[in-house]
């Protein structure tokens, strides 16, 4: 690992105006239910670049943010982790990730997530991470199990979407748990 921000098979960056196309790819990606928490009418290619262009102005960090994830292997766009929900008080925040289809089941969302607990555990002074997954996404609880998390409860019939109520699951990794299984960023 050459930074925080880069693993053996992703870099985690800022968004740049060009990343629309990405976007706009994975929010086609509503027919797979399973990664919408919403399904919303489509959006013109201007109003892809017109929400990407704000999001790449706005400053890094802060109290929620959204990076691209990027493929080292060619430097492609292969979805976005985001961090919010953050509670400085109770030390706690929300991340989520969303890889595009053809990069799926590449390591790409375990590497992406564990940059992240790593900043936000080692550099934040955050204690828990939280994260929701709808109850029939089994790919995301075995990815969000595998990096040790853990199940906290279930709200039950909690989401609305592709005509029916949909339980989802709440899950949690706390700084101790992580850095179990992880070595800590250490100075040079």
């Amino acid at each position: 690992m050459s930074d925080m921000w880069t693993g053996e098979r992703v870099r985690l960056r800022g968004v740049e105006p060009d990343d629309w196309e990405g976007f706009r790819d994975l929010a086609r990606n509503t027919r797979d239910v399973r990664d919408a928490d919403a399904v919303d009418p489509p959006r013109s290619a201007e109003g892809f670049r017109l929400w990407t262009a704000e999001r790449a102005g706005r400053p890094p960090g802060g109290e929620a943010f959204r990076l691209v994830v990027e493929a080292l292997a060619d430097g492609a766009f292969a979805g976005s982790v985001t961090v919010g929900e953050t509670d400085r008080r109770a030390g706690r925040f929300k991340t989520g990730i969303e890889i595009i289809r053809d990069r799926r089941r590449m390591g790409y969302a375990a590497e992406a997530t564990e940059l992240v607990l790593t900043y936000m555990f080692a550099e934040q002074r955050f204690n828990k991470c939280e994260v929701e997954v709808h109850a029939f996404n089994d790919a995301s609880l075995a990815l969000y199990r595998r990096l040790g998390f853990v199940e906290e409860g279930r709200l039950r019939e909690h989401e609305f979407f592709a005509g029916s109520h949909h339980d989802v699951v709440l899950l949690g990794i706390t700084a101790a748990e992580h850095w179990s299984a992880h070595r800590r960023p250490t100075v040079r």
